[in-house]
């Protein structure tokens, strides 16, 4: 099966509560960094090659109808290219949360990479590969983060179609959500998930 939704918002913008919000509405499993990280071995040398410019979608997303954060949002461009028909979900916050959010959690874990422990290592320079494609390399100050964010979401905008684009902040809820998916909203609470504490859990394992 063909990849259906597509999330091009970076880390830190709410993509771990959306990709539990698409499970929930059958849309799933929605692939996440998570499950790179779950699977290493397998994963991590299929994103070094897609960095490098020989993506293999359907052995990256296999069994994945949905996907969201990085890697995917790293290569947003080829994704519409490789599936013009998909919705695309662009997760955003303020620009200023964004850059501390994101610059007390992955910035400095791959800054801090040569200090990881080896087995993570490999992961970590596919993670850097991926986020420079971004735009966003490793020794930029706050404001540089915070104009990059705001690049990458232009960029996402003005080359995705507006019907096929949903411009999304977790905290709206399921109601943009399922309109957009065209699914009922469910009884339950949207999730809300995967704060700094969280962060530092899911990358050591614990979570």
């Amino acid at each position: 099966m063909a990849i259906q939704v597509i999330g091009t918002g970076v880390g830190r913008t709410g993509t771990y509560s959306l990709k539990l919000a698409i499970n929930q509405l059958d849309l799933g499993p929605c692939h996440h960094m998570e499950e790179v990280i779950l699977n290493m071995p397998v994963n991590v040398p299929l994103w070094v090659d897609a960095v490098a410019g020989n993506p293999d979608w359907n052995a990256l997303y296999d069994g994945y109808p949905s996907a969201v954060d990085w890697p995917t949002a790293g290569f947003f461009e080829e994704l519409y290219e490789a599936y013009p028909s998909a919705k695309f979900i662009l997760t955003h916050r303020s620009p200023e949360s964004w850059a501390d959010s994101f610059g007390a959690t992955i910035y400095k874990l791959l800054t801090e990479r040569a200090e990881a422990p080896p087995e993570m290592r490999e992961w970590l320079d596919m993670v850097v590969g991926v986020v420079e494609k971004t735009g966003i390399p490793l020794g930029l100050d706050r404001d540089a983060l915070i104009e990059r964010f705001v690049a990458h979401n232009e960029a996402v905008k003005n080359l995705i179609p507006a019907d096929q684009l949903l411009v999304f902040q977790v905290k709206e809820g399921w109601g943009p959500l399922c309109e957009f998916l065209e699914k009922p909203v469910p009884s339950e609470p949207f999730p809300r998930t995967n704060d700094r504490a969280e962060f530092w859990d899911r990358v050591s394992g614990k979570a």
